[in-house]
């Protein structure tokens, strides 16, 4: 048995925005209560798994680091902790997996934490209010989904939208700005549906207006957006607002009418082209990312094409893309995943050469342009930030950038991220890329 640190913990994290957020929060939490983390899951006290089971690979990873975990998971002093959307039956669960010490629902950060309390080894930390020390930072404004996609585990797992109040939602960011945060990212399994749920009027439109007013938060983000739920009035308000960056996450998943049916979408291929000609006219700076599923069950030669042009023709900044993997318990199964794997893999590919070339034009046209960027980390000797657009770029400065918004030149591009030379400090954002 290898010596075990007093309050230390190990967490691994995979899957969407939300379940980083969730991790992020529980650090901090844990920290809070003077635990300390630890790269080694053999060295930690606290073994912590926040899982996904969007597609079967996410799955097979999360039972392959379960797994692995068990020798330790088995010896005195020691807890393996399993949260995320792995856990739809807790006690199926706990006969299956027997030395792990609690099973936890998705974003149930307080059921881990009721947990460690219980084994009674907190001890508070001094340092608490300046631990997290991320100038971007994420705050859930709903968790779950009523939508009913049929790939999908989302609805099945995190259950039906529930949104927190604006007031709520502007007290954390607050909070987080006044430990240093200058960038936040409002969160949402759906956020253009925020409110839907709630006994007033209320949508994501008002979130950024409130959020907007806290002073010393330079730049605003919010994912993902649902081209079902996505309203004019946001487009025009995400426009009208200056903290607000031009980057949008709008997956569409499919550019065949028929596919997105048997997806459940609720839209045609032609009402989301519509939408990004809106965001592209109200933000002419716009970046636009999207997600696609290749290979759905019944999916034709001729209606992936029109997926595959719908990438040539928007253009997108970034495509997620993903073969399709049958998920037990969607709507989905009832139809036979009739799509090859190795068919799968060619359209993805094919795809994903499409997109990369897009990419690499868009990122081309960059090179000695100057663009606005929030140093965030710095690695290796250099800083790294992202433009207004999301975009990814490095630079070197002996200034001491981390948090500031900085003027570079871009000298070299890639397809995912580029490179600048330092021009200079900016003292409030503007609307450049």
């Amino acid at each position: 048995m290898s010596a075990t640190p007093s309050r230390s913990y190990y967490l691994w994290n995979i899957g969407c925005q939300m379940n980083k957020a969730d991790a992020w929060r529980l650090a901090d939490a844990l920290h809070q209560r003077g635990y300390r983390q630890i790269r080694a899951p053999d060295q930690a006290e606290l073994m912590i798994l926040n899982t996904c089971v969007v597609r079967q690979s996410a799955e097979d990873k999360v039972l392959g680091r379960l797994l692995s975990l068990k020798p330790y998971a088995s010896e005195k002093g020691r807890d393996l902790l399993v949260m995320g959307c792995f856990v739809d039956d807790p006690q199926a669960l706990r006969e299956r997996y027997p030395f792990v010490a609690g099973f936890f629902a998705p974003s149930d950060l307080d059921g881990v934490l009721r947990h460690v309390d219980r084994r009674g080894n907190a001890q508070p930390s001094n340092t608490a209010e300046s631990f997290s020390g991320r100038v971007a930072e994420m705050v859930p404004l709903s968790y779950g989904c009523d939508h009913h996609c049929t790939y999908c585990l989302v609805q099945l797992r995190r259950g039906a939208q529930r949104s927190r109040s604006i007031a709520e939602i502007r007290a954390d960011c607050a909070d987080l700005v006044a430990r240093g945060a200058r960038e936040i990212t409002l969160l949402g399994q759906n956020v253009d549906a925020y409110g839907q749920d709630l006994p007033d009027a209320t949508d994501l439109a008002d979130v950024l207006e409130a959020v907007h007013e806290i002073p010393e938060l330079v730049r605003i983000r919010f994912l993902t957006s649902h081209p079902r739920d996505l309203s004019l009035r946001l487009i025009e308000t995400a426009a009208r607002l200056p903290k607000v960056c031009e980057s949008w996450e709008l997956p569409v998943q499919s550019g065949d009418d028929l596919v997105l049916k048997r997806m459940g979408r609720g839209y045609t291929a032609e009402h989301y082209r519509e939408l990004v000609e809106a965001i592209r006219t109200a933000m002419p700076q716009a970046a636009i990312n999207t997600d696609m599923i290749v290979g759905f069950p019944g999916e034709t030669l001729e209606q992936y094409e029109r997926s595959l042009a719908m990438v040539r023709d928007l253009r997108f900044n970034a495509v997620h893309i993903a073969p399709y993997s049958e998920r037990p318990g969607t709507a989905a199964t009832v139809w036979e995943d009739d799509i090859s794997s190795v068919e799968k893999e060619l359209r993805y590919s094919e795809m994903d050469q499409l997109q990369t070339a897009i990419a690499t034009e868009r990122s081309a046209a960059f090179v000695d342009q100057e663009v606005e960027v929030l140093a965030e980390t710095r690695q290796k000797g250099r800083w790294r930030g992202r433009t207004r657009g999301n975009q990814i770029v490095f630079f070197e400065s002996r200034e001491h950038c981390l948090g500031k918004l900085v003027r570079l030149r871009i000298t070299w591009a890639g397809p995912w991220s580029m490179v600048g030379e330092f021009a200079g400090l900016i003292d409030s954002p503007s609307s450049a890329p």
